[in-house]
């Protein structure tokens, strides 16, 4: 009993001398600054800094005058730049007579625009933010005062209108012109005489000598038809020698060889064989004296005037692709020239390895400069050459799965806008649908304006969930 007293005596001692602290005389107080917090000056009123009267970027803490006497423009919290100035200047929604707010609708956390009559949660988890009567009815628009549309660099462009001229690059070679190779082989059983000096890689013109060959079958063919057309009988008749001749022919008897035992009146011991074309000697087997088989190749001749280029085409590109469209392709032996061709064919199959698609140009080589597996590089234009709606390629959002852009509607309001695209080239891209001509949008800051869009429905829905 004694110690409870005690401990009450004390307390009570304690605060009384607590109380003569706080209101006894005290001693007079140093010179205090003044400092005002931003929640302060905002709800006085007050200035937070300076800022130069010709809006430059030059700021003050403390009053000040330019170097001709003019004084800095002070700048109230409620004028700042910030991301919530917006916010701030709301006005706070309007309530029921009964004291309770009506629902108007869900809006997405994220600031997509997505809504719905009934409370809902997001692929995330997070639920929708619920929408009273009175406050903004335009929550799928991003609002940005000048200010800061001015700070962030925000500009527009308007959709319109254009030709785009998409250019796929793609890396090939120089290959034969199946149809210009011409091989020469023997018919029947052959001897060859002599050989002309010709060699692989000599350039041969159509009718040049190239051997001369001796064949059984060759002297006997031209016995019968020169025995044809001298005989005093069917001389006068030239449907007798006809068949004669055919035979020749079938032996592949070159027609000067043909129209010189006609001149001659003689059958020859060879028969001079000649080339069938212009062009390039890529494979000679023909040696002096050696004997031929019927089929065995002796000579194979290619004409370069005009080759082919099959260039390898990324399988992504494939679809912009189509037949008629002009290639500029390029040498990489001869850097400054440049030929000309169009698409001709493009090969059905895919190579598994590369994922690529061979596409063949045919290209004219008059000075023969390009070569058999010479390495080019194309650029295929495929555009339509019909204009279409476009927007800066900077004016997309692209998440992978959609593309939108900001489309500005004027007084810092901007409406995010979900957009199907098309062709690219030129630094613009092609909008198929989501926009029409004159259409201003974002072309710059864009991602800048989607995360303030995204961080507010945040702040508001955290701010929203801690007052239920």
């Amino acid at each position: 009993m004694t110690r409870a007293l005690t401990a009450s005596l004390a307390a009570a001692l304690i605060a009384a001398a607590g109380i003569a602290f706080v209101v006894g005389p005290q001693r007079p107080a140093a010179r205090a600054v003044a400092v005002i917090g931003p929640a302060a000056a905002e709800e006085s009123g007050a200035p937070i800094y300076y800022q130069d009267p010709d809006g430059k970027a030059s700021y003050s803490l403390v009053p000040r005058k330019t170097p001709d006497g003019r004084d800095y423009r002070p700048v109230p919290a409620g004028a700042d730049i910030s991301f919530d100035d917006e916010q701030a200047a709301a006005p706070p929604p309007a309530a029921t007579a009964g004291g309770e707010r009506k629902i108007k609708y869900y809006r997405n956390p994220m600031g997509l625009p997505d809504t719905s009559p009934t409370p809902k949660k997001d692929s995330m988890g997070m639920d929708y933010i619920p929408v009273y009567e009175g406050e903004d009815s335009e929550d799928g628009f991003v609002k940005l005062s000048p200010g800061k549309i001015q700070r962030t660099g925000v500009k527009s462009e308007p959709a319109a209108r254009r030709v785009i001229r998409t250019i796929v690059k793609a890396p090939g070679t120089i290959a034969l012109d199946e149809r210009r190779i011409s091989v020469i082989a023997m018919r029947s059983e052959s001897f060859i005489l002599k050989v002309a000096d010709v060699t692989t890689g000599s350039h041969v013109v159509k009718g040049q000598p190239l051997m001369e060959v001796y064949s059984p079958s060759v002297s006997s063919a031209a016995a019968e038809y020169l025995a044809t057309i001298t005989s005093k009988t069917t001389a006068g008749d030239v449907q007798y020698g006809r068949g004669s001749r055919q035979r020749l022919m079938n032996l592949d008897v070159p027609e000067s060889a043909i129209a010189a035992i006609e001149n001659s009146r003689t059958v020859p011991t060879s028969i001079a064989w000649t080339s069938p074309r212009d062009g390039i000697v890529l494979e000679r087997n023909a040696i002096e004296g050696m004997r031929v088989q019927p089929g065995g190749v002796l000579f194979r001749i290619a004409d370069h005037s005009m080759v082919w280029a099959l260039i390898d085409v990324a399988e992504r590109d494939l679809g912009m692709i189509a037949k008629g469209q002009p290639v500029t392709v390029k040498a990489r032996s001869f850097p400054g020239r440049e030929f000309a061709g169009k698409v001709q064919v493009i090969y059905p199959e895919i190579n598994k390895e590369t994922r690529t698609a061979r596409v063949r140009i045919e290209l004219q080589n008059p000075d023969l400069i390009l070569l058999h597996d010479m390495y080019v590089d194309a650029r295929i234009d495929t555009g339509s050459g019909e204009a279409a709606l476009t927007v800066p390629e900077s004016a997309v959002m692209d998440t992978g799965s959609r593309q939108a852009v900001f489309v500005d509607r004027g007084q810092g309001r901007l409406e995010p806008r979900e957009v199907k695209l098309g062709n690219r080239g030129g630094g613009f891209v092609e909008v198929r649908d989501g926009l029409a001509e004159g259409d201003a949008v974002v072309v710059s800051a864009n991602f800048l304006i989607d995360a303030e869009s995204n961080l507010k429905a945040a702040l508001k829905g955290f701010a929203e969930g801690a007052q239920q």
